[in-house]
This record gives structure tokens, C-alpha cells and sequence, in this order.
């Protein structure tokens, strides 16, 4: 995947490097572009006019990820468009590095996934809103052992979902804590369970003042009071645990519902 990293200003600059590092190693090719009066970022090919670079690069790139205000990426690219099913993937991330939003092309294109893993990458909140992905309101924390295999965690998300009776269409996403971003496994099971994983900060983890249940053994193990029960509840909006954690198949299964008013 070819990935176009564009920003307008120094603050962004210096974010595009930081995420150009990252993510690099996991999709591929990735270039960046920087407006022509920035300082940071002295790697990065320079551009004059945001309107005029985002046509040269519109269809020669799989995904396009503004470091800039929304507004300026779509004005950029309303001239460009042609279908969903060709256009790339476009992404908005403020300077900040708060919000990864899945501007255009969400699904067919790819900016959905795009979203999550650059947010996956800061620490940012992805911000999707297709209509197929926003409904579905149901998070699936997993905790897990070091080299836990495949297997294991799609037997153990099923048996959860059964014990909740719920199934694997309303499930939005799995969640795990950051030290986890690496597990073969994990990741294997959620592609075949065709969902994304959204990695919690350990800092979030230890920080937040929601309830869960503490896990003396995780605690000692990797530093953390918990890591399913977190990491279901902080993946979303307004959540709240629907199944408690469950040791299942050698693993930690929680379930959070999003969307709760009480």
C-alpha cells in the first residue's frame, strides 16, 4: 500500500515524521509532503498550492492522510473525486494527533482501516462513520499470553459472544492494550474474524477512573491492573460492560456496548 503523507504546517510536520516512522514498517511505501514555508521536516518533497498537489497525487497513491484542517483536505480533493470504488483512501488527522478521521472512501477504499491504524499509531480516537461499521455497537476486549495462537482467540471471542447472545455482526472491534500490537495471533484471528483491532495505551489503561476488575497476576506479568475489561470499555463512546471478563480457551474475554445512556 502507498501512502501520501500531506501537511501545511510545522506542528503537522513534525507529526507526519513521527507517523511516517511508524508506518512505514506496516503498510509499505510511505512519502510525505510539506507546504513549501515549513521548517520541520527537511526530508519531505515540498509543495506551493495544497489544490495542485492533491491532484498530481490523488490517483497515484492507495491512501491519502492530511495533517490539516478538514475543510482545507475537502475543498483539496472535491475536484479530484470520481468513485468509490477508485478513489483512494483519504484520512484527516488534526495537528493534534487527537482525532484520525475516515474522510473518504471508508470501506471500499480502505479509510476505515486507514483511520484506526494511524490512530492506532498516535493514541488518537478514529473517527468512522459509514453507516455498516458506526451501527454496530459492540467492543471485544481480549487479554492475552505471548504467542497465544489464532485459534484460541477466535474460539474464545465465538464463546463469549454465545454467552452473551450476540453474535459476530454486531461486533465493531477487538481491543487490547498497546504492549499487544505485535501479537501474531491476535491479529491473525481478527483478520479472520474480518474485524480491526484497536490497541489502548498501557498510560489510558492505568489512568482511567473507570471501574473494572484488577488482575493481581496481569498486574505482575505486564504492569497493567487489567487488560480486557480496560481495553473494551476505553475502545469506545459511552460503554458499558455487557459480559465481565471471561477466562476462555487460556485467554480474557470482555464485551463493552457502546452507546449507553446509563
Amino acid at each position: 500500500m502507498r501512502i501520501a503523507l500531506i501537511t501545511l504546517s510545522d506542528q503537522g510536520a513534525r507529526l507526519a515524521e513521527r507517523l511516517a516512522a511508524r508506518l512505514a514498517p506496516q503498510l509499505g511505501a510511505v512519502e510525505a509532503f510539506v507546504y513549501d514555508a515549513v521548517g520541520e521536516f527537511p526530508a519531505a518533497t515540498r509543495f506551493v498550492r495544497l489544490l495542485d498537489l492533491t491532484r498530481e497525487v490523488f490517483s497515484r497513491f492507495d491512501g491519502l492522510v492530511f495533517i490539516a484542517p478538514a475543510g482545507a483536505v475537502v475543498r483539496a480533493v472535491a475536484g479530484c473525486l470520481e468513485h468509490k470504488t477508485v478513489d483512494p483512501a483519504v484520512v484527516v488527522v488534526d495537528v493534534g494527533g487527537r482525532w484520525a478521521v475516515s474522510l473518504l472512501s471508508g470501506h471500499e477504499g480502505g479509510a476505515n482501516d486507514l483511520a484506526l491504524t494511524v490512530a492506532n499509531l498516535l493514541d488518537a480516537e478514529p473517527v468512522i462513520t459509514t453507516t455498516s461499521e458506526a451501527a454496530k455497537d459492540l467492543i471485544i476486549g481480549v487479554g492475552c499470553r505471548r504467542g497465544v495462537a489464532c485459534e484460541a482467540v477466535v474460539a474464545a471471542v465465538c464463546e463469549a459472544l454465545t454467552r452473551a447472545s450476540r453474535s459476530l455482526d454486531q461486533v465493531r472491534m477487538l481491543a487490547t492494550a498497546d504492549i499487544k500490537a505485535d501479537e501474531a495471533g491476535l491479529i491473525a484471528a481478527a483478520r479472520q474474524l474480518g474485524l480491526p483491532v484497536r490497541f489502548i495505551s498501557s498510560a489510558a489503561i492505568r489512568q482511567t477512573p473507570r471501574a473494572f476488575q484488577t488482575s493481581a497476576l496481569v498486574q505482575e506479568k505486564v504492569d497493567l491492573p487489567a487488560v480486557a475489561e480496560p481495553a473494551a470499555l476505553l475502545a469506545g463512546r459511552r460503554t458499558q460492560l455487557l459480559l465481565p471478563r471471561q477466562i476462555l480457551h487460556g485467554l480474557t474475554v470482555a464485551i463493552a456496548q457502546e452507546n449507553c445512556t446509563s
